[in-house]
């Protein structure tokens, strides 16, 4: 699943983020959702999100969606 779509993500789940410095290389980085930061609806390049651990990037993969 892409992360084009702030809807379909939400804090506490697993996503491949890429970091402003890894753009150029395109290396992900995984971590766990805590904060969404885009407001729009979607965005073609990825919803800009923030780690619990305070790594900011944009989503290019959802890994895992939250236990219920």
């Amino acid at each position: 699943m892409h992360g084009q779509i702030r809807k379909d993500i939400n804090p506490g789940i697993t996503v491949d983020i890429v970091l402003k410095n890894d753009q150029k290389t395109g290396k992900l980085t995984r971590g766990v959702v805590k904060d969404i930061l885009t407001n729009s609806q979607s965005h073609p390049r990825g919803i800009k999100v923030r780690f619990t651990d305070g790594q900011v990037g944009r989503v290019q993969a959802i890994v895992t969606v939250r236990p219920e």
